[in-house]
Protein backbone atom coordinates (compact mmCIF):
# COMPACT_ATOMS: atom_id res chain seq x y z
CA UNK A 1 0.00 0.00 0.00
CA UNK A 2 1.41 3.48 -1.07
CA UNK A 3 0.46 6.19 1.38
CA UNK A 4 1.31 9.76 1.21
CA UNK A 5 0.80 13.22 2.34
CA UNK A 6 0.55 14.30 -1.52
CA UNK A 7 -2.40 14.56 -3.96
CA UNK A 8 -0.70 12.46 -6.19
CA UNK A 9 1.92 9.52 -6.63
CA UNK A 10 4.80 10.80 -9.16
CA UNK A 11 4.93 8.75 -12.01
CA UNK A 12 1.70 6.84 -11.24
CA UNK A 13 -1.99 7.89 -12.32
CA UNK A 14 -4.63 7.69 -10.53
CA UNK A 15 -7.13 5.30 -11.75
CA UNK A 16 -10.28 5.63 -9.63
CA UNK A 17 -10.97 7.03 -6.27
CA UNK A 18 -12.40 4.88 -4.01
CA UNK A 19 -13.14 7.37 -0.80
CA UNK A 20 -12.48 8.95 2.34
CA UNK A 21 -10.76 6.72 4.52
CA UNK A 22 -9.43 6.93 7.90
CA UNK A 23 -7.79 5.76 10.95
CA UNK A 24 -7.92 7.16 14.31
CA UNK A 25 -5.98 5.72 17.94
CA UNK A 26 -5.87 7.11 21.41
CA UNK A 27 -3.57 6.31 23.68
CA UNK A 28 -3.62 6.70 27.37
CA UNK A 29 -0.15 7.91 29.32
CA UNK A 30 0.05 6.85 32.99
CA UNK A 31 1.08 8.47 36.00
CA UNK A 32 4.36 7.77 35.62
CA UNK A 33 5.00 8.53 32.70
CA UNK A 34 3.19 11.95 33.20
CA UNK A 35 5.38 12.89 36.36
CA UNK A 36 9.02 12.09 34.55
CA UNK A 37 7.52 14.11 31.08
CA UNK A 38 6.61 16.75 34.20
CA UNK A 39 10.43 16.30 35.34
CA UNK A 40 12.13 16.89 31.99
CA UNK A 41 9.65 19.82 30.45
CA UNK A 42 11.29 21.29 33.50
CA UNK A 43 14.75 20.96 32.87
CA UNK A 44 13.99 21.66 29.16
CA UNK A 45 14.42 18.37 28.23
CA UNK A 46 11.87 16.39 25.57
CA UNK A 47 9.76 13.68 27.06
CA UNK A 48 10.88 10.02 25.29
CA UNK A 49 7.35 8.54 26.81
CA UNK A 50 5.06 10.82 25.21
CA UNK A 51 7.31 10.80 22.15
CA UNK A 52 6.68 6.62 21.96
CA UNK A 53 3.50 6.83 22.51
CA UNK A 54 2.97 9.29 19.87
CA UNK A 55 4.77 7.10 17.41
CA UNK A 56 3.01 4.18 18.22
CA UNK A 57 -0.38 5.90 18.33
CA UNK A 58 0.74 7.48 14.31
CA UNK A 59 2.05 3.87 13.94
CA UNK A 60 -1.68 2.43 14.83
CA UNK A 61 -3.24 4.86 13.13
CA UNK A 62 -1.85 4.53 9.68
CA UNK A 63 -2.21 0.67 9.74
CA UNK A 64 -5.93 1.28 10.16
CA UNK A 65 -6.11 3.68 6.99
CA UNK A 66 -4.49 1.18 5.11
CA UNK A 67 -6.95 -1.42 6.27
CA UNK A 68 -9.44 0.11 5.35
CA UNK A 69 -8.13 1.58 1.87
CA UNK A 70 -7.46 -2.11 1.27
CA UNK A 71 -10.73 -3.26 1.99
CA UNK A 72 -12.29 -0.41 -0.69
CA UNK A 73 -9.85 -2.19 -3.34
CA UNK A 74 -7.17 0.43 -2.77
CA UNK A 75 -3.76 -0.24 -3.73
CA UNK A 76 -2.67 3.65 -2.14
CA UNK A 77 -3.87 6.39 -0.23
CA UNK A 78 -3.52 10.13 -1.11
CA UNK A 79 -3.66 13.57 0.13
CA UNK A 80 -3.15 11.71 3.70
CA UNK A 81 -3.88 14.32 6.91
CA UNK A 82 -2.61 13.44 10.19
CA UNK A 83 -3.61 15.00 13.44
CA UNK A 84 -2.69 15.07 17.35
CA UNK A 85 -5.11 15.73 20.31
CA UNK A 86 -4.93 15.83 23.91
CA UNK A 87 -8.31 14.52 25.61
CA UNK A 88 -9.38 14.22 29.07
CA UNK A 89 -9.66 16.44 31.94
CA UNK A 90 -5.83 16.36 32.66
CA UNK A 91 -4.25 15.52 28.75
CA UNK A 92 -4.03 12.40 29.94
CA UNK A 93 -4.95 10.49 26.88
CA UNK A 94 -3.50 11.29 23.36
CA UNK A 95 -5.27 11.09 19.93
CA UNK A 96 -3.95 10.59 16.59
CA UNK A 97 -6.14 10.78 13.47
CA UNK A 98 -5.21 10.15 10.18
CA UNK A 99 -7.71 10.56 6.62
CA UNK A 100 -7.00 10.82 3.61
CA UNK A 101 -8.80 9.23 -0.07
CA UNK A 102 -8.02 5.98 -1.15
CA UNK A 103 -7.54 5.35 -4.81
CA UNK A 104 -6.46 2.81 -7.39
CA UNK A 105 -2.93 3.81 -9.36
CA UNK A 106 -1.98 2.49 -12.25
Amino acid sequence: MIMTTTPNIEGKSIAEYLGVCTGEAVMGANIFKDMFAGIRDIVGGRSAAYEKELRKARRIALQEIGEEAAKLGANAVVGIDIDYEVLGDKGGMLMVSVSGTAVRVA
